[in-house]
């Protein structure tokens, strides 16, 4: 191996670790930017005789939007995993997926103190997987300013970052089932995430968040806002039009810092059951939903039925067990999936694919232990070759929370991870691993050497 071509291991690890600032944009400019390219989408649309796109058009500048991030490659590294972990499932691939995420251990560039970019690798690699590599960085960076949002504005609140997708499939097929022809186009888009903010035993508050991202121009970033606003419009919870969202654009240049450009529909939807129904219990097992993907919506001259997925307010303590459910089966797919992530899904979630301790790229699974900054933490390590050299990466979740999620305890399991709110620490080595992330959801990723 050339050694002029790749840093020494020992260095990369060392970057992965150093905070670097991203810068965040929010402007009325931006709001104006993304409606003109909706406009010049929708009359190419209409030239083809396809008709405009169905979207939500009420976003707006996000309040008190913070100017930049503060962030380690490493978190965005265990962001875009923990996404992965319970989002693509197929057999043999949930761990396999997370693990993916450390394609990207050399794929960013971080000076201490200053701005986030790509490296030299990263760039490299835009000829073989551009379009994944926008779109997989592009998630991770829109979870973390997602979940950065919402804890400002509910700062006594927990804040759960959710795969949409995994979620909807527990109350509607997502796919055609009869291999005929394609689904109405509204029934093709959907957000990327809900963002749940909750307090043990009290109703949660949720927002929709769509997430693009892209190695082209600020120009590009416009037109993929205005699509992503046609995919926040297929879901709604409760009225029509009225669930709040985020608009999150990752733009990515070759040479230059990575700026995160975001809108939002301001707002509040309170899951809070009708009348006097009771608080979810969310240690009830879910059966699979067959809902029809219907919206209803109001109009001057009555109410309309058109394709997308609504959750009214009958709704709302199942979707409160969604939401909860579906998270506990993205940390436990974290920590080392099989049998302990099958427990938490439906069906059309995906758990037959769990049923079975059978992952790619995995030998033992949820047999490893650490302790890390004074917490003693339980999951699934993979060995592997980072430019020839031995390199141990850990996934796992703080042992007593694993206990209560391996044993389907998710009221326990919230109970105490909000308790532990402010807690954790933040720093991001320690004294064996070169690189720490550890998240208010109680999961851990690191990463070291390996000694020969």
């Amino acid at each position: 191996m050339n050694k002029d071509e790749f840093k020494a291991v020992n260095e990369i690890l060392h970057e992965l670790s150093n905070a670097s600032h991203v810068q965040v944009r929010s402007s009325t400019e931006l709001a104006a930017h993304v409606s003109e390219a909706a406009d010049d989408e929708d009359e190419k649309r209409i030239d083809d005789g396809r008709g405009p796109l169905r979207r939500r058009t009420d976003y707006r500048t996000v309040q008190a939007a913070p100017r930049s991030l503060t962030l380690t490659p490493w978190q965005v590294i265990h962001a875009i995993g923990l996404g992965a972990a319970s989002s693509r499932q197929g057999a043999g691939r949930g761990l396999a997926e997370h693990w993916g995420s450390l394609r990207y251990s050399q794929a960013l560039e971080a000076s201490q103190g200053d701005y986030l970019q790509l490296s030299s690798e990263g760039r490299d690699l835009l000829r073989f997987y551009k379009a994944t590599q926008s779109g997989e960085i592009g998630t991770g960076f829109a979870s973390l300013l997602a979940e950065n949002v919402v804890r400002s504005r509910y700062p006594d609140h927990s804040v759960s970052v959710i795969p949409a997708d995994v979620a909807l499939k527990a109350g509607w097929t997502l796919r055609s089932t009869s291999g005929i022809g394609s689904r109405p186009e509204p029934l093709q888009r959907r957000p990327h995430f809900f963002v749940e903010a909750w307090q043990p035993g009290q109703p949660s508050k949720v927002l929709l968040v769509s997430s693009k991202g892209t190695h082209s121009s600020v120009h590009q970033v416009h037109k993929q806002l205005s699509t992503a606003s046609a995919h926040v419009e297929s879901v709604h919870i409760g009225p029509y039009g009225t669930v709040p969202y985020l608009l999150i654009g990752t733009e990515i240049p070759s040479r230059e810092s990575l700026a995160l450009h975001i809108l939002e529909a301001p707002g509040t939807t309170i899951l809070r059951p009708p009348g006097e129904t009771p608080q979810a219990d969310l240690d009830l097992a879910l059966d699979q939903g067959n809902r029809m993907a219907d919206v209803v919506r109001h109009a001057e001259r009555g109410e309309t039925t058109i394709p997308g997925y609504q959750v009214l307010s009958e709704s709302f303590a199942w979707f409160n067990i969604v939401l909860a459910r579906t998270e506990a089966a993205t940390l436990m797919a974290f920590t080392g999936g099989g049998k302990p992530t099958a427990q938490y899904l439906t069906k059309e979630q995906g758990r037959r694919h769990f049923q079975h301790d059978v992952h790619a790229n995995t030998g033992r699974l949820r047999d490893a232990e650490h302790h890390i900054h004074g917490i003693d933490y339980l999951g699934t390590d993979h060995i592997y070759r980072l430019n020839g050299t031995r390199v141990e990466a850990f996934s796992g979740l703080k042992k007593s929370l694993y206990m209560h999620l391996h044993h389907g305890r998710v009221n326990e399991y919230r109970r105490e991870v909000h308790d532990l709110r402010g807690q954790w620490p933040d720093r991001s080595t320690s004294g064996k691993w070169n690189a720490v992330s550890i998240r208010a959801d109680g999961t851990v990723m690191a990463i070291r050497l390996r000694e020969e």
